[in-house]
């Protein structure tokens, strides 16, 4: 199983971390000004956290275009997704022998009715899988909600992908990768492989800034998971950085064109705060998840800070709490504080009704560092965690916050 997902359980009904990291985005992500290899972010960093920090060069910034409004879908939420959902015809792709694409309505009315239930299945998707952002997108338009339920669940069959058993003992992977990267290309192309795919088309149409290029960076993250074709240590904070911007920061690239910004910014504009939340919350994600990893062979955490602070491998393999594991993980919850305050500086940039989604997300993962705190930094016994009730208890502050009532509780 991808060790920062849920994917492989569906009696859990928890999202897929590196999928939640970037989808509790609200699609804020954008891209990086190619000019510089570090941001302000990074240099803030080093000051108080002495790392440095990577910023990928391959991407483009993104214009946003304005949504159409459809009427909301009611639909009923199983507890089980079948594999013919996530995964199109025949249960998986690489075997299924499909080459072309499903044959779409060439009627108006047909075509809508099409899509319409192609958008219910993949609310249904969301709301068993991603519970946090599902929630999150209750704060949106229709048009603007069912564009992010289609990429959620491109995300979602991309994560089983890498994770399918089937990959692993037949030795498919190679060939499941190289057919879904083709599925990608023909989404693009107008050429959808299943209905699922051909809501992906709708929003592609809809929104004709949306880039390939973090799709494929997404399907190049997820690989660094992968045993055996991916990594399992991360020598330094660049390398840790290019697995979070893959796994989390793509989600808001692939969503910003559908949130937009406010009057008077740009995309470029809201880049650097943007990219910095995706780096956040997977920060947060990893230092909440140090004891699981462990039990998977896997260290997310920076060797070279390990190093810093005299912790060792076989420490964190056993589980052994000492004065180094706690001031190592104070250092990355500061580095980590870092770029959720140069991320808050950017919520005020997004479209008024992508700012709750955002400040939320930001302000509940946040508080997984104060937990984290809590627990005496014991990250290896004790899950930090913050429940739905109190996740309800902080929507109205964050609600303040997006009104410009925020420093009232700062």
């Amino acid at each position: 199983m991808h060790p920062h997902s849920a994917t492989g359980s569906p009696s859990t009904l928890q999202p897929s971390k590196s999928l939640l990291a970037g989808s509790a985005l609200g699609g804020v992500q954008a891209a990086v000004d190619t000019s510089r290899s570090k941001n302000t972010v990074t240099r803030a960093v080093a000051t108080t956290a002495s790392s440095g920090g990577y910023v990928p060069k391959q991407m483009a910034p993104q214009q946003p275009m304005a949504t159409s409004q459809s009427p909301p879908v009611v639909v009923n939420t199983p507890n089980v997704i079948p594999p013919s959902i996530l995964w199109g015809e025949g249960g998986h792709i690489a075997s299924s022998g499909v080459t072309g694409g499903v044959e779409v309505p060439g009627d108006a009315e047909q075509h809508k009715a099409l899509l319409t239930e192609a958008y219910s299945e993949c609310q249904r998707i969301t709301s068993i899988y991603a519970k946090t952002f599902y929630m999150g997108t209750s704060f949106l338009d229709y048009a603007k909600r069912s564009a992010t339920w289609s990429i959620y669940v491109w995300c979602r069959r991309t994560d089983d992908i890498v994770d399918s058993p089937r990959a692993i003992v037949e030795n498919t992977m190679d060939a499941d990768l190289e057919t879904w990267n083709q599925r990608l290309d023909d989404i693009w192309a107008n050429r959808p492989w299943d209905a699922l795919d051909a809501t992906l088309c709708d929003v592609r149409a809809r929104y004709p800034s949306m880039s390939i290029e973090p799709y494929k960076d997404m399907i190049k993250g997820m690989v660094m998971d992968v045993p055996g074709l991916g990594q399992h240590r991360y020598a330094t904070f660049e390398e840790l950085y290019l697995y979070c911007y893959r796994v989390a920061g793509t989600v808001g690239l692939m969503t910003l064109p559908i949130m937009g910004t406010a009057p008077g910014f740009t995309v470029k504009q809201a880049t650097e705060p943007a990219l910095a939340l995706g780096i956040a919350l997977q920060l947060t994600n990893i230092l909440r998840d140090v004891g699981e990893d462990a039990m998977r062979g896997r260290i997310y955490l920076p060797l070279e800070d390990l190093h810093r602070f005299g912790v060792t491998e076989d420490q964190i393999m056993n589980k052994i709490m000492n004065s180094n594991y706690r001031e190592m993980i104070k250092f990355q919850i500061a580095r980590a504080r870092v770029y959720f305050d140069r991320a808050e500086e950017g919520i005020m940039m997004l479209s008024p009704d992508a700012r709750l989604p955002v400040r939320s997300s930001l302000d509940m993962y946040r508080e997984i560092l104060n937990r984290i705190e809590d627990n005496d930094y014991d990250n290896f016994r004790h899950r930090a965690y913050v429940s739905k009730f109190e996740k309800l208890l902080i929507l109205p502050t964050s609600w303040m916050k997006t009104m410009n009532f925020g420093k009232l509780f700062d």
